[in-house]
């Protein structure tokens, strides 16, 4: 027996046992599930960043920022509004817009690259603006403003959502969604 190759032929069946796997049960959790469900009816708004990728044209695709006006400056055909519509209702227009005597039948794409932040307050040790991560719950946001002060309140949270007059409560489970744009706001307890 050749001791060399026993390491590289048991290497070779360990990657064949590998690769036979279904990748579909590597998902991350809960977050994971909820995840494909928020980028498909995610409406864009100011400061979020997409790839918009043009079949063939690889002058027209490119990253893209969601202005001020609510608006991405696409080439060619000037602003496309984006503040409040998915990704595939842009997709429709920016492909209309370039059949009108710029491309013969464009095939376009969009993907999602940076969320706008969130922002969290109250009762955390580093209150303040951080960035969205798709399928963030709001015990990922506390950890991420370095937890709980000792004063707080962790059981409820009031959220306000981007465009809400005003804020609402909830309960804190290990699954409570935040959504781009939201403002968290941990209270103090009363004890």
């Amino acid at each position: 027996m050749n001791m060399k190759r026993l390491p590289a032929t048991a290497f070779a069946i360990a990657l064949a046992a590998l690769s036979s796997l279904p990748l579909s049960g590597f998902a991350q959790g809960p977050a994971a599930a909820n995840s494909s469900s928020v980028v498909s009816d995610y409406k864009l708004g100011v400061s979020d960043r997409i790839r918009v990728l043009v079949f063939n044209e690889p002058t027209l695709s490119g990253e893209f920022s969601v202005n001020s006006n609510g608006a991405i400056a696409f080439p060619l055909i000037g602003d496309v509004k984006a503040e409040g519509r998915t990704t595939t209702e842009i997709s429709k227009e920016i492909v209309a817009r370039l059949s009108e005597g710029y491309l013969r039948a464009p095939q376009v794409s969009i993907d999602m690259l940076t969320f706008r932040p969130f922002f969290i307050l109250g009762e955390v040790n580093k209150p303040g603006e951080y960035a969205y991560i798709n399928g963030l719950t709001v015990l990922q946001a506390v950890a991420k403003a370095e937890g709980f002060t000792y004063r707080a309140n962790k059981s409820m949270v009031f959220i306000k959502k981007e465009g809400d007059a005003g804020e609402h409560e909830y309960k804190i489970t290990t699954d409570t969604p935040v959504s781009p744009g939201d403002t968290i706001r941990i209270k103090e307890r009363y004890f």
